[in-house]
């Protein structure tokens, strides 16, 4: 009996060492990925808006583009002012409006201000007085220049205009708003939801 006892050990001690040598040799099927990460920038938006120096004669001088100049209305004269608009590269797709508040367009001659405004390609916004619009599509390799017009004329006779004493109280004004296009349908539903009235 002690050799079938032996032989007995000796089997099991030879069925757990296969059993060992098996079980440490297999492995799981495993693999694994890189992380996902998300990064972020900020859309923007960013314009100036200035106009070339002049005299009070509406003559270009040398000098830095500025916010405003001075003029000495004369019937007859045609002075130069180009508000522009500059849009900065990569800025978003948007809206960009003007709003141009005429003083002087009783005295004007033929080719009025909003003429031009219209020639340049800008777009009345419907049912807002004095505000025009373009779109404008982003640019990541240049600013964007948006001539809103190019100078204005003063109508010969214009000294017997009813108001011309007062013309000297008298101002062009203009001012520049952009607001992205994306969740917008028109121009119109940006101005409103933008509330630059």
């Amino acid at each position: 009996m002690k050799t079938k006892s032996k032989a007995l050990l000796m089997t099991l001690c030879a069925v757990l060492l296969v059993a060992a040598s098996v079980l440490g040799t297999m492995a799981y099927l495993t693999s694994t990925t890189g992380p996902v990460t998300n990064t972020f920038s900020i859309g923007k938006i960013a314009i100036t808006l200035d106009e070339a120096p002049v005299n009070v004669y509406g003559e270009v001088v040398e000098g830095a583009r500025r916010t405003g100049n001075q003029y000495k209305l004369m019937p007859g004269h045609k002075y130069d002012k180009d508000p522009t608009v500059h849009v900065e590269k990569s800025s978003e797709d948007a809206y960009i409006f003007v709003k141009v508040e005429n003083g002087i367009s009783a005295f004007e001659a033929d080719t009025t201000i909003a003429a031009q405004i219209a020639a340049e390609g800008w777009m009345a916004l419907p049912s807002v007085n004095n505000v025009y619009y373009k779109d404008y599509t982003k640019n990541a390799d240049n600013d964007v220049d948006l001539v809103v017009f190019r100078n204005f004329t003063i109508a010969e006779g214009a000294e017997s205009v009813s108001g011309w004493a007062d013309a000297t109280n008298a101002n062009i004004t203009i001012n520049a708003y952009a607001v992205q296009k994306d969740g917008f349908t028109s121009a119109k539903d940006a101005w409103d939801a933008a509330k630059f009235n």
